[in-house]
This record gives C-alpha cells, sequence and structure tokens, in this order.
C-alpha cells in the first residue's frame, strides 16, 4: 500500500497546487490528469452523476445488440474466473455508456455504491482518469489502479479496459474488467485485451457474412446496368465490394468511404438501398460515371497522410494484411508489449522493426533473438551477461546482454515458444522488475525495454500443456498480430515480384500463365519460398524459353509435358452474374485457405451448390 498513498500525495498536490511530479506516474495518466484539470472535472466527485434512463438504456442496447451478444458469449467463459477472483467484467459502448455488467456479486453491489451500474457514462470528462474513459480518449489499453483515478469515487477501484475496432478501424466499444483494488491483478489487463482481440475477430466473421448478403442483393441491380462501374457500401458507408474498373484504379478501395471515393473523381449515376426482411437499411448499391478531374483528385487523397507508416517489406492489396499493417501502426504509438503469430517465413521480424521504426524509441537499439537457435547451455549469458571473471573463457570486460543491448530500444524474441522453462521464469522476472543481473555479478542493472515476442506455434496450447508459463504468457500477449501466410495474401504476388525486380535491378517478363500458375500454388515455404523461386525464375531465364516451365513443374511438384502447360487456355465467357458469383467463390477460396467447405459455409450456401458452381465456372 505504500505505492497507493504515494499516489494519493500526489494526487493531493496536484488537486490543491496544479504541481505534478512526472517521474512517478505513467505517462497516459499524466496526460489524462491534465486534461481532466483543464476540462474542470470535479476530482471531489463520490460517484456518477451522469445515467441515462430506463428507455434509454434499452434504446443503447438495441442500438449495439450485435456488440453485445457477441461480447456476452466471450465473457461467459471467463465467469468462473470473475467469481473466483472477485471481478466484474463490462460491455461499453462508443459513447462510454455501460451497456452491461456481469461477474462476482459483491463487486457488483460494491459498484452500484458509487453509481458504476448498467447506464452509466464512464467517460473521462464526467468521472475523471479511469480505464473505460482514458482507452476512449487514447484509443489504446489501458490499466488504471486506485488514485490513479482522478475522482475520489474510483479511488478503491482497479480497473483494465481496451477499446474494440472493426475491420475499418471504427471504434464499437470498449470492455473492461474492474475489481476493488485490494484484488487487483496484473494479468486484468492482458485478459481483458484478449478477450477483445476475439470479439474482434468474430465480429469480422459476422460483419463479412452479412457484407455478402448485401452484395447479392445487389447482383440483380447490377446485372440490369453490366456496363457501368459499381460500388456496394454497407450501413455505415464503407465500400465492400466494387467492379473490377474501380478495384484496378483504387487499390485501397476496400478500406474506403465512398465520400474518399466521389471525392476522387466518380459522379452517382443511380443508386439502391439494400434492405433486410425487417426493412432496415443494411447498405447501398451506386452506379458510378468517372469524371474528368479524377486523376487530379485521386493524387491528393492517396498523399493525404502526413505521417506515412514506414514499412519495408512489401504491402500489396489484400485485406488480410493490410488488416496486419493497421493494427502494426496502432501498436506502434504506444508502449505496449507485442505478441505476433505467423508461420516461419512470413515477415514476422519485418513487422516487428515496423512497429519499432515507427515508434517513440525508433533512435533505440532493435536486437533480434531466435530463441530456438541459442544452446541451453549459453541462453542465460546470452541475454543477461556475465562480468569479467564469471567463468572460465568469459571475456576480459564482461559481455552485456541482450536484454542490456536493447536499453531504450525494442527486444525481438523470436520462436518465443522454444524458450527453456527455466528460461521463462528468470525471463518473467525481468519483466516484472525491469531489471537484469549479470552472471556472476552481485549488481542490479536497470533496463528500459519494450518487448516484442513471436511464434509460430501456439502458445496457449502449450500453456495447457504445461510446456509454457501461463503468467508469462499473459505478460507477452498483451497485443496480439496475426501475420497470415502467403496463401492467404496469394494477390499481393506481383507487387512481391515488383519489389524482386526493383531490389535485384532486374526484369522478369513472366507470361500470364505462369503469374496465374504461381498465384494457385500454396506456397507452404510462404515468402522466403517464393524469393527462392524469383531468384532461379531469375537465373534461369536466360538460359531458355522452357526453364521456366521446367522449374515451376519442379517446385509444384508436377510432372506435366511442356505440350501439356503451354496449350492455349480455353476462355469461357460468363454473363455478369457468373462473374460476380466467380470473384466471390475466388475470394472465399482465399479467405478459407482453399477449403471448399469453409468457403461455402463464408458464402451461405450448401457445398453441394458450391461445388456445382466450381466445376460450371472453371474452378475445379
Amino acid at each position: 500500500m505504500t505505492t497507493t498513498k504515494c499516489y494519493l500525495n500526489t494526487w493531493k498536490r496536484f488537486v490543491h497546487e496544479g504541481v505534478l511530479d512526472s517521474a512517478r506516474l505513467n505517462k497516459r495518466v499524466i496526460e489524462s490528469w491534465y486534461r481532466c484539470k483543464q476540462g474542470e472535472v470535479n476530482p471531489y466527485l463520490t460517484k456518477g452523476h451522469y445515467l441515462l434512463s430506463n428507455e434509454q438504456l434499452q434504446r443503447q442496447k438495441v442500438k449495439y445488440a450485435q456488440l453485445l451478444e457477441v461480447a456476452s458469449s466471450h465473457l461467459a467463459h471467463i465467469d468462473p474466473i470473475l467469481q473466483q477472483s472477485g471481478m466484474m467484467a463490462l460491455v461499453i459502448d462508443p459513447e462510454g455508456v455501460v451497456l452491461s455488467i456481469r461477474g462476482h456479486r459483491g463487486t457488483v453491489y460494491e459498484a452500484e455504491k458509487i453509481n458504476f451500474v448498467e447506464g452509466a457514462c464512464w467517460t473521462e470528462d464526467k468521472v475523471g482518469t479511469n480505464a473505460i474513459g482514458t482507452a476512449l480518449q487514447t484509443g489504446e489499453a489501458v490499466m488504471i489502479n486506485g488514485t490513479e483515478h482522478f475522482s475520489v469515487a474510483s479511488h478503491r477501484w482497479s480497473c483494465s479496459a481496451t477499446p474494440i475496432y472493426d475491420q475499418n478501424k471504427q471504434l464499437l466499444g470498449i470492455i473492461d474488467i474492474s475489481c476493488p483494488l485490494e484484488q487487483s491483478h496484473p494479468l486484468m489487463l492482458g485478459t481483458v485485451t484478449s478477450i477483445a482481440y476475439m470479439i474482434e475477430q468474430e465480429l469480422n466473421i459476422v460483419n463479412h457474412e452479412q457484407d455478402i448478403s448485401i452484395f447479392e442483393q445487389a447482383i440483380d441491380f447490377i446485372e440490369m446496368n453490366p456496363d457501368v462501374p459499381f460500388v456496394v457500401c454497407n450501413d455505415q458507408g464503407f465500400i465492400i465490394s466494387a467492379s473490377r474498373i474501380i478495384r484496378e484504379k483504387n487499390p485501397q478501395y476496400s478500406n474506403m468511404k465512398i465520400e474518399d471515393l466521389l471525392s476522387s473523381g466518380y459522379n452517382i449515376q443511380k443508386q439502391k438501398p439494400i434492405l433486410s426482411k425487417k426493412q432496415k437499411k443494411l447498405g447501398t448499391c451506386l452506379l458510378l460515371s468517372e469524371a474528368k478531374v479524377r486523376q487530379h483528385r485521386h493524387f491528393q487523397i492517396v498523399h493525404k497522410e502526413e505521417e506515412p507508416f514506414q514499412f519495408q517489406g512489401v504491402i500489396g492489396t489484400s485485406e488480410v494484411f493490410i488488416n496486419t499493417i493497421e493494427k502494426a501502426k496502432l501498436v506502434s504509438k504506444t508502449d505496449s508489449s507485442v505478441y505476433i503469430l505467423g508461420e516461419t517465413g512470413t515477415g514476422k521480424e519485418l513487422i516487428a522493426r515496423a512497429i519499432h521504426e515507427n515508434s517513440s524509441r525508433k533512435n533505440g537499439p532493435f536486437i533480434a533473438v531466435n530463441c530456438g537457435a541459442i544452446p541451453k547451455a549459453l541462453m542465460e549469458s546470452e541475454l543477461f551477461g556475465y562480468v569479467e571473471g564469471a567463468f572460465t573463457g568469459a571475456k576480459r570486460q564482461g559481455y552485456k546482454g541482450k536484454f542490456e543491448q536493447a536499453n531504450h530500444g525494442t527486444l525481438f524474441l523470436d520462436e518465443i515458444g522454444e524458450m527453456p522453462p527455466a528460461m521463462q521464469v528468470a525471463i518473467l522476472r525481468v519483466l516484472q522488475e525491469r531489471k537484469v543481473i549479470p552472471i556472476g555479478g552481485t549488481k542490479e542493472v536497470p533496463i528500459d525495454i519494450r518487448i516484442i515476442a513471436a511464434t509460430h506455434r501456439d502458445l496457449f496450447q502449450l500453456v495447457k500443456e504445461g510446456t509454457f508459463r501461463q503468467d508469462l504468457y499473459y505478460r507477452l500477449h498483451v497485443f496480439p498480430i496475426h501475420v497470415p501466410t502467403l496463401k492467404e495474401r496469394r494477390e499481393d504476388i506481383p507487387a512481391f515480384i515488383h519489389y524482386f525486380c526493383q531490389t535485384n535491378n532486374c526484369h522478369l517478363d513472366l507470361p500470364v500463365q505462369l503469374l496465374e500458375q504461381l498465384q494457385s500454388y500454396d506456397w507452404p515455404g510462404n515468402i522466403r519460398e517464393l524469393m527462392n523461386i524469383l531468384e532461379n525464375l531469375k537465373i534461369s531465364a536466360g538460359a531458355n524459353s522452357n526453364s521456366i516451365v521446367e522449374l515451376l513443374s519442379l517446385f509444384k511438384g508436377n510432372h506435366h509435358s511442356n505440350s501439356d502447360i503451354e496449350t492455349p487456355v480455353q476462355v469461357t465467357k460468363y454473363n455478369t452474374r457468373e462473374k460476380i458469383q466467380r470473384e466471390m467463390m475466388i475470394e472465399a477460396l482465399q479467405k478459407t485457405c482453399g477449403n471448399a467447405s469453409a468457403a461455402a459455409k463464408l458464402l451461405g450456401i450448401p457445398r453441394s451448390t458450391f461445388y456445382r458452381r466450381a466445376k460450371k465456372l472453371g474452378l475445379s
């Protein structure tokens, strides 16, 4: 309780004198306190005063029914933990209104005393610094303890909250776990962040299914105007689909608001609202014409971002990887620990470097450690270093370990799943205390680092199996980022080819048929395998005309004769509906890694229908 008393004295001095010792508080708390001071929030509030009426609350619940339904199903899984730990979990809408509360009955009762109830508005401007309001304000996961809260109403509470975003980076709401201060646990923030991530993933799937439904309803309208460029928008005005000419000229179309596309040089010719069975508006289908000034205006939109995110790899146009980059961009603005999951060869280290190079630590070192490549006997000295004379063969001046080398920068722990159990304990201690003791030394060395961990293995499964510590898992699993396989982002292969040619100062004039074969391959070795193939193509391209075809047959494991491969593909003409169905099926197959059953489920059609259409449309 010494720390709490220390914070209380800091709080009293700030409230009475406006003086703040910045060394005593987290940067986010300091910034929030100043916002509260400037906004004249009453620091002596003993309870929340902004509550909705029952009628208003019900309207909010109806408005955010989808968020409530999905969040409730995930929060139900942690009910036993909430009961045992004396905690409660809350779902909050984007306006800061508490929509639902569940958890330990005694804790919920204590919360009622300060009006921390359903219908309460818990924003910074209403009740001062708190996890919910500060997460809304900053867009980041945050934990606020005791007298870090600005108003006395929450001084006896510990709260952790994290925002939930949709695939267009629009705020959907907040998930919060709160409890009395004496029952606070450091894993609260990791738990609430993991739950929020799972909710985001499920909501993305639900929204994708709704997008498909909207698009299917728009097909008839599109067929009546087959040669006119079109876009289909959801009810929030985000483009969910577009005709080929729109996609080619606006590769980032799926992240655009319709207003942005129109301002880049398009006019609306016709539009049709898409309605649900209950006549609720789901979206809109718009037929467009191109304006003469399109090129100039489009140039302005492309360059409107003031501080572009620096990434040294290939971003491409695939939605799944753009989502990964957006997450990296979001977390680079913070100092939170990051957990990167992805198969070998997908570019996990590139993502880690991008987070570092776009963060406030960019001028500090970036130290990468492959935990699976260091012999167990050397791991402790490699990570923590040693003093002179620590053991036979030790360097004369000693050695700074990777933790010290990364001071004021970022430490990237690759393949963290290979870390031996004994070292997991040591690393957990360093992450908690932010200090290391070199081998043979007695003096603690303070460190200021950010941790980014990566693995191709399922860490949570390793926790279940008992080979990876649960407490370390939650220390690392604060902000998870999934790096997709090359199979999941096949549409980016042309961009990789362009990148390879630029980097190697060469030109690969690949025939269309070969490019199609490259894009249909499964790529078990991911980007590394693609780069090897391109290197081979570069070398063999000048040898003879058949070498490329032979190489492709070899790496795919096929044994077709050259005559088989070089036979011209018969071009089939499809009507507008068939073209749309074919594109939707290809997209669904890409998103499900070629799993036809899953693709059929994603499109909402029977598997037999999917197979029949695939055969008819030349996809099988």
